[in-house]
């Protein structure tokens, strides 16, 4: 390492591959798999950034294994904030084929309406605005989207108890 601060290419590239094979040993024996690669390169970057730190007199060993131990709690730190629990192979997916099927009817029971009404009855039943905002959207007096509202609502439940196909 001393030679690597002193410019030498080759031998910084040596010490880099030998602290790569140490650090990997390292984290292999303390950290879960996945984390391994990460906490190397962590840990070689933080190595390339504190060189200048590095004094011959107290050996590489100590100094490297110092940032070793560092980055290595960093990560124990990180496991314990994020939710480590595998996911089962068969998550049950809820079926929203109902939904869907039950939306389109809608949609289609709503075209046979006037079109002020189906867009109010969307507004405030559907969307849950309120008469006063459905008819500030729609440029209609709070009791005509009231009015549209009962209509709608009044031809769609015969349409429906008449049990005509919208489909």
């Amino acid at each position: 390492m001393a030679a690597a601060q002193n410019g030498d290419a080759d031998a910084y590239r040596h010490v880099l591959g030998e602290a790569s094979a140490w650090l990997r040993r390292y984290f292999q024996r303390r950290l879960p798999p996945s984390m391994v690669d990460d906490a190397v390169q962590d840990t070689l970057l933080a190595v390339h950034e504190k060189r200048h730190t590095f004094d011959p007199a107290q050996g590489f060993a100590p100094w490297i294994a110092a940032i070793a131990r560092y980055k290595w709690i960093d990560r124990l730190r990180a496991m314990r904030r994020v939710d480590m629990t595998s996911l089962d192979d068969e998550l049950p997916v809820m079926d929203h084929e109902n939904a869907v099927t039950a939306a389109h009817a809608l949609e289609r029971l709503l075209t046979l309406l006037k079109p002020a009404q189906a867009e109010v009855i969307r507004l405030v039943k559907l969307q849950g605005f309120s008469i006063e905002e459905a008819a500030r959207r729609t440029g209609q007096s709070a009791a005509l989207v009231k009015v549209n509202i009962h209509r709608g609502l009044g031809r769609l439940s015969d349409v429906v108890m008449r049990g005509a196909d919208v489909d």
